[in-house]
């Protein structure tokens, strides 16, 4: 008896010790005053709790991967003289270019750089056909990741064309999250391996102190095809994003190919990911820019929790500030940050056509209540927003103005803001903004606008849910 009384002495002591210590951590890391004060009073007081919860959610920067960013500077510095010579036909005017671009090229890896053309691939049958047209026309290398990658038909479509290129002498390269992919892929990444593709798990809890971090993930999509081509969206690889789903129906996404000198900062975002998961370098790319037969500019810039700034919530705060007649914004989770509600504010008092497209389906039950509470909050400056009923909306689309379109995979979120490692491209074309402007317009035909009288009919039980689903925000 004394012995199980000491044993729960030890136990409990252990526990609030450890409690103390982690407030040490809660207080150097947290992103907020408000968030470090929380944590601290948690871990003091339900250390019992509190201590998983912390260890696994509690951190916002990836430790050990600022290391590997290092490959920039090795991958790049060592090639500084012809990079500056080659590059120096496409970089654009800065007379010529709008603040926001401005602003948000000093934390992308390239600047903004003209000499591309490029596509808008609207969903999943447009998307997958021209990932196999790629991967069928390349010649030296393909660079392939994707946040989930699933065993099914188009799974096994993908995995047999990327197999294909391999035996012909193509070096494939494929990089997949852990906690996206499941481990029962073994077989599937078996089959590549056996037929001479490089593949690695993005292996977020590498290192020491990423033991216990299952809250990082590399929500990236990207395809780069011997650096001449590169794809970046929403899509990942399963047959749900051709809407074969029978729970889910309609799959409605959005991607993007394009040709041209921006190519290479997509696959230097690839390459740094790879050095992470692997160890080894890719310096044998091809690392000389491709001109392109259009005159597009494009600025691609990665993003994620290793950055010294949270980069992607600095973009879509500074996309929001930057607009002077709109903003249309399409994203699956509409979870923002204050920083961001107060700049949809802002655009909606200055007049702004701000318009808000997210889905009428949820996936996610907290994203679904707390989405509500912004509304309630955004809506009364004259920010619109609208729920798309025609299956599940995935798209991670901006529109500013009528020249700007950002396509990409982060959504419109804390953990895309700062969790995930996600990638954008910013178009500054006329004529590409109009085509997305028309797609805008298609999904609208497809949403019902969202009223401040539906809310008000709302239960007292709904509303209560709703406020709790927003305190989960930090981590959804």
């Amino acid at each position: 008896m004394e012995d199980t009384t000491l044993l729960w002495i030890i136990v409990i002591v252990t526990f609030h010790f450890l409690g103390l210590l982690s407030t040490y951590r809660a207080i150097m890391d947290s992103r907020t005053s408000q968030g470090a004060v929380a944590w601290v009073i948690f871990l003091v007081t339900f250390p019992y709790i509190s201590l998983p919860i912390f260890w696994i959610f509690g951190r916002n920067k990836f430790q050990g991967y600022s290391r590997a960013k290092e490959l920039k500077d090795q991958l790049v510095h060592e090639r500084v003289e012809i990079l500056k010579q080659a590059l120096e036909p496409y970089l654009c005017d800065p007379s010529q270019k709008k603040v926001f671009e401005r602003s948000i090229e000093k934390l992308a890896y390239f600047p903004m750089l003209k000499g591309n053309s490029l596509s808008l691939l609207i969903d999943g049958e447009a998307t997958f056909k021209s990932l196999l047209e790629g991967i069928a026309q390349a010649e030296k290398y393909i660079l392939f990741q994707f946040y989930i990658v699933k065993n099914d038909d188009i799974g096994n479509t993908v995995k047999k064309a990327l197999i294909n290129k391999a035996k012909e002498g193509v070096e494939v390269y494929f990089l997949y999250d852990e906690i996206g992919t499941p481990l029962f892929m073994g077989d599937y990444m078996h089959s590549l391996e056996e037929a001479g593709v490089h593949v690695r798990a993005f292996n977020t809890r590498k290192g020491f102190h990423n033991k216990f971090q299952i809250n990082f993930r590399n929500h990236r999509k990207i395809m780069v095809v011997d650096g001449k081509r590169a794809w970046i969206g929403g899509h990942n690889i399963g047959d749900e994003y051709l809407g074969r789903s029978p729970k889910i129906g309609n799959w409605r996404d959005t991607h993007m190919v394009y040709e041209g000198p921006s190519v290479l900062a997509a696959q230097l975002s690839f390459a740094e990911d790879w050095h992470w998961a692997d160890g080894t370098l890719l310096g044998h790319l091809n690392w000389h820019p491709h001109h392109a037969a259009r005159n597009r500019k494009i600025l691609v810039v990665p993003s994620g929790p290793a950055d010294r700034f949270d980069t992607a919530a600095l973009l879509f705060h500074d996309a929001i500030n930057s607009a002077k007649e709109r903003i249309w914004i399409a994203s699956p989770y509409f979870v923002p940050d204050d920083a961001i509600v107060s700049a949809l504010q802002l655009a909606g008092l200055r007049g702004v056509d701000v318009r808000i497209l997210i889905p009428e389906r949820p996936d996610n039950m907290l994203v679904y209540y707390a989405a509500y509470t912004y509304f309630e909050e955004v809506s009364q400056t004259g920010v619109r927003f609208y729920r798309y009923t025609n299956g599940f909306l995935h798209e991670k689309v901006m529109l500013i103005d009528d020249e700007i379109a950002t396509i990409g995979t982060a959504n419109f979120d804390n953990r895309s803001f700062r969790l995930n490692f996600e990638i954008t491209a910013i178009v500054d074309d006329k004529a590409f903004a109009s085509e997305v402007e028309a797609m805008f317009e298609e999904d609208f035909t497809h949403a019902y606008e969202m009223t401040m009288e539906q809310i008000r009919h709302k239960s007292r039980w709904f509303k209560f849910v709703s406020r709790v689903a927003r305190l989960t925000s930090p981590v959804q």
